[in-house]
């Protein structure tokens, strides 16, 4: 059984991500395997007082990377995009980080 905090793993702090704040927009990595219900459902479980009104998934496919001479890829990982409602409460984690 997944929890709350298994679905959500951490929160993308990127320029254009926090741009997406002041719309009640927030970006999260989550499972791969997590659908936009559980998403939605464990964002509210997490944060108190908030009320989610869309979930935008994407997945975000792996990229060459190179270090010297040693070649790899990044780790392929999914990205959800939460839309608050306009009545819901900010989430406080990010209200600091403008």
């Amino acid at each position: 059984m997944k929890t709350a905090y298994d679905i959500i793993r951490r929160p993308v702090i990127t320029e254009a991500s926090m741009d997406l704040t002041k719309e009640k927009k927030y970006v999260f990595e989550v499972r791969k395997d997590a659908t936009k219900p559980e998403v939605a459902s464990a964002i509210e479980t997490v944060f108190p007082g908030v009320k989610v009104a869309d979930v935008n998934t994407i997945n975000m496919k792996k990229k060459p990377k190179r270090l010297g001479v040693h070649a790899g890829y990044t780790s392929e990982w999914k990205k959800a995009i939460v839309t608050l409602t306009a009545d819901s409460k900010t989430i406080e984690f990010f209200d600091g980080m403008y």
